[in-house]
């Protein structure tokens, strides 16, 4: 144990002397209240450490005691529907103990040591197991079933396990390594967050992660295992798209970590999630998820480390075999976290302040994202999908933390606050964001979705770009001096931005699309064009398209349900065909 003391404190940043002996990002306590920081710059004695808590009130000459550990989380039952702030304590438990306000020096391990989990043994004594097998499985929630995996290192004979109610510290059975030392099979085990859990095998993004979401699962989707940002002014709705991510996207397992944002918006989060219902389980969604809540309030210092510990625990759930799915909201917060520290250590600032570390940073967190193969004599298939929300100062995403951002991840849906202004839902630009994963999709689209289904998606993506032109055209010569087929291209792509982009987040139905729902209004909104096109070809007027019923049935069937749709389409279908008829006989006997 190393001990020193306090030779300056500078807001979240204490100086020790001292403490030679420590290390790099060991966890210390502080002062005579405990208080915990983590040391980030040793010279010679002296360590800089960064605190987690409110430094007021420390003095210099009071004493600082090295634990000798690095900042780690506890893995095991008992993460599910939990609240942890940034350094992984129970803000549950918190608030029992101490009320609405968090006292400073409190320390309480992330998880419960009274409760009892029932332990089923997936092996027997006598069977040889390695580091990452799985010697058996707690039923967490109604739908989450944890899968006790061996720590890294340890490996050898089972000698003794047993099925029966455990606390996380007591042994379920015991094990003998190739040494002949005996070691305790425990439920609990701890990793160090800044360090990323080990795999066999890192394999190819081939397959989506499906969020339900139009404008993203076509224009821009997102591979499982992948990373995508958010990036958006004020109000534009990134919290409100991680949301609806969190809730449709197709992954087993939701970490959310609340890094530096508002107290009322943590609030929503904490009311909102246990009443919102899982539709793939009809369950609360908390039954499923991972809540890390570090508002702008909260000591500077633990965003920082809040980043790690949502990650860490979303590798351990990865490494079980599950898909995870993790939202950062917002990754500015905790650049500006970064950013403080940097300039509280005196060092060379960069771009607009930040430190020259900051996309190597960004890049720790993110490159930790990936679909992988498990350690383990039986590996499991498992992936963690990273998407970061970015709040660039006035939406300008020129600035650093969304240009470091940009240059790691390989997914953008940009935000415009315009679209969010006009209650377009969700506002993601479909000009200005991208998807590097749609060439590596194409073949599942293709296999999985329907034959043609890139080709329609490249279509759309051609009508929108030319709306786009021939709306510059418009504000200078009006609409009125536009071709027929221009006119109609307009009329297709406000179709496709209206009928099939928009969606309503508050509607039962309209929430949430499938594949094949995606897929049949997509030929719809483009057979409509298609067909229009090649009726003004034959010489029917734009004013009659332009009026025909039938595009009022194209924008309301989005509302029917998966069910009816496929009915419903034919007869849109019909209907879409007999009014075309009728305009090209009417226009054969004038």
């Amino acid at each position: 144990m190393v001990k020193g003391v306090i030779s300056k404190i500078s807001g979240p940043l204490v100086v020790a002397s001292g403490m030679r002996a420590a290390n790099m990002f060991d966890m210390v306590r502080i002062g005579s209240l405990g208080l915990t920081g983590e040391i980030i710059e040793i010279h010679g004695d002296r360590a800089s450490i960064q605190v987690y808590e409110e430094t007021a009130g420390l003095r210099p000459g009071e004493e600082v005691v090295s634990t000798g550990l690095p900042l780690s989380v506890e893995l095991g039952p008992g993460l599910i529907k939990s609240i942890f702030d940034g350094i992984q304590r129970p803000l549950e438990e918190m608030y029992r103990i101490q009320g609405y306000n968090i006292g400073r020096g409190l320390t309480l391990p992330a998880l419960d040591r009274n409760r009892k989990w029932h332990f089923v043994p997936s092996c027997r004594a006598g069977d040889a197991v390695s580091e990452g097998d799985v010697v058996g499985t707690v039923k967490e929630t109604e739908i989450v079933t944890q899968r006790i995996m061996l720590p890294k290192g340890v490996s050898g004979t089972v000698t003794a396990i047993s099925e029966g109610d455990f606390t996380v510290t007591e042994p379920v059975g015991k094990l003998t390594d190739a040494k002949g030392i005996e070691h305790d099979i425990l439920m609990m085990s701890t990793w160090p967050v800044r360090i990323g859990r080990p795999y066999s095998q890192k394999l190819p993004p081939v397959q989506p992660l499906s969020t339900g979401q139009r404008n993203i699962d076509t224009l821009c989707p997102v591979a499982k295992g992948g990373a995508a940002a958010i990036p958006g002014p004020f109000g534009s709705g990134k919290t409100v798209v991680q949301h609806q991510l969190a809730k449709w996207a197709q992954a087993d397992i939701v970490v959310y970590i609340g890094c530096g944002e508002r107290g009322n918006e943590m609030t929503d989060v904490l009311n909102e999630f246990p009443e919102i219902i899982d539709p793939r389980s009809g369950k609360s969604l908390m039954e499923r998820t991972v809540l890390i809540a570090n508002t702008s309030d909260m000591p500077v210092a633990a965003r920082e480390a809040s980043i790690y510990t949502g990650i860490t625990i979303a590798e351990y759930f990865r490494d079980m075999g599950y898909d995870v799915a993790i939202m950062a909201d917002s990754t500015s917060r905790w650049a500006e976290a970064l950013r403080e520290m940097s300039g509280r250590l005196e060092e060379m600032p960069g771009e607009e302040g930040y430190p020259a570390y900051l996309g190597s940073r960004l890049a720790q967190f993110y490159e930790r994202a990936g679909i992988v193969r498990s350690l383990g004599s039986k590996p499991r298939v498992g992936s963690v999908t990273a998407i970061g929300a970015v709040s660039p100062p006035g939406g300008d995403i020129s600035e650093p933390v969304s240009q470091a951002t940009l240059r790691i991840v390989k997914v953008f849906w940009g935000l415009d606050s315009a679209l969010a202004y006009a209650r377009h839902f969700p506002a993601i630009n479909w000009l200005n964001s991208y998807s590097l994963y749609v060439n590596s999709l194409t073949p599942w689209f293709t296999k999985n979705v329907a034959p043609d289904w890139m080709e329609k998606r490249g279509t759309m993506m051609r009508l929108l770009q030319k709306e786009a032109e021939l709306n510059e055209i418009v504000k200078l010569v009006g609409v009125d001096a536009l071709s027929p087929q221009d006119r109609l291209v307009l009329n297709a792509a406000r179709s496709i931005r209206e009928d099939y982009l928009q969606q309503d987040a508050m509607d039962e139905i309209d929430a949430h699309a499938s594949y094949p729902k995606m897929y049949g209004l997509m030929s719809l909104v483009l057979e409509y064009y298609t067909r229009c096109r090649d009726a003004i070809t034959r010489g029917v007027s734009f004013r009659g398209i332009d009026h025909l019923k039938v595009t009022e049935w194209i924008g309301r069937i989005k509302f029917v349900s998966e069910e009816r749709f496929p009915e419903e389409l034919a007869e849109v279908r019909a209907e879409l065909d007999r009014e075309i008829r009728e305009l090209e006989e009417m226009e054969l006997k004038e």
